[in-house]
């Protein structure tokens, strides 16, 4: 039956599962003084910046936040 084929196939460790220690590719490809060199810019993610929605929504949630705390501090 199903139940039994499946009961031997986990007995022989069939179904291994993902790698026990993962590998980046970064760390494969570049020697360790790269990695260490490099520099990150918040600025500019994987060769993205920050779009104009997005300087919009960082000043709106900044807005609220200040709206926010003035409300809390004056009622």
């Amino acid at each position: 039956s199903d139940y039994q084929q499946l009961g031997y196939n986990l007995s022989l460790n069939l179904f291994q599962g993902g790698p026990m220690k993962t590998r980046s590719l970064m760390k494969d490809s570049y020697t360790p003084d790269i990695i260490q060199r490099a520099v990150r810019d918040p600025n500019n993610w994987h060769g993205r910046t920050i779009s104009e929605l997005g300087k919009w929504y960082e000043k709106y949630f900044l807005d609220l936040n200040v709206q926010k705390a003035m409300g809390d501090k004056y009622g």
